[in-house]
């Protein structure tokens, strides 16, 4: 058996999320289901970053193992049965112990936000026309390199052995016309950026202070957080793995 990584990129909107449910068509469930028809054969795919429902991702990953030789012609194939929405970037053959979840060293995400109503970002942008201070929206993003535990920002009933993650970048930045929130770290919780996003928003339109977006951090209680960011902003845009990965 060979192990390959399939990168992939799509955009959320119609979709359960990225994994595969029990009910609701997911980006796992299509893709098994393309792979499937046109290779004839049944596929087991493991994801590496798992998506909410209506979240999008510029790049993410599933690995899986196959008897079969595949080449760039697959690709052209899947994309051929794949819908619109959905795109089969490349096919890498990689090592029989290579995991796509477990290997990757970082993932980074964006949150778009835009202020004035426009048709073409409904899907991808969450629209926010309030009046919001970037100073204090850039020292709430700063604080944040700060902390290691993220409990506060994780949603209930998340089973993880470890509300810890090692933050790498967390920036306010404005690009053509929108306001993006980048962030990257070794790993995320569930509900942690859009959770970030909307707490931040509230110390920007000075609901709360920052020394009350510091003691929400430091509560560790998700109740003091908003998770009130929609899922339309939120895009995963890499994820990392060690330089000599795939040679």
């Amino acid at each position: 058996m060979q192990r390959y990584f399939l990168e992939l990129s799509y955009k959320g909107t119609a979709y359960s999320g990225f994994q595969i449910q029990q009910t609701g068509v997911t980006i796992q469930s299509e893709v098994t289901d393309a792979l499937s028809t046109i290779c004839r054969t049944a596929f087991q795919l493991t994801g590496s970053s798992r998506t909410d429902a209506g979240v999008h991702a510029e790049q993410n990953y599933f690995h899986f193992d196959t008897d079969l030789e595949l080449t760039d012609k697959h690709v052209y194939n899947l994309n051929a049965v794949l819908p619109s929405d959905i795109a089969v970037k490349q096919i890498r053959r990689v090592g029989p112990t290579a995991h796509c979840r477990f290997d990757a060293i970082s993932r980074s995400y964006r949150y778009q936000i835009y202020r004035y109503k426009d048709p073409f970002l409904t899907d991808t942008a969450w629209l926010y026309p309030f009046t919001i201070d970037r100073a204090l929206l850039d020292q709430a993003a700063a604080i944040l390199m700060r902390y290691t535990d993220f409990t506060s920002f994780s949603k209930r009933n998340t089973q993880v052995k470890t509300f810890n993650c090692s933050l790498e970048l967390s920036q306010w930045v404005e690009r053509d016309g929108l306001l993006l929130y980048e962030v990257r770290s070794n790993r995320f919780l569930r509900g942690m950026i859009r959770g970030l996003v909307a707490t931040m928003l509230r110390v920007a339109r000075g609901s709360i202070s920052i020394n009350d977006f510091r003691n929400i951090i430091e509560s560790k209680d998700c109740a003091g957080a908003d998770f009130s960011a929609p899922a339309q902003g939120l895009c995963l845009t890499n994820v990392a793995f060690p330089a000599s990965f795939f040679l």
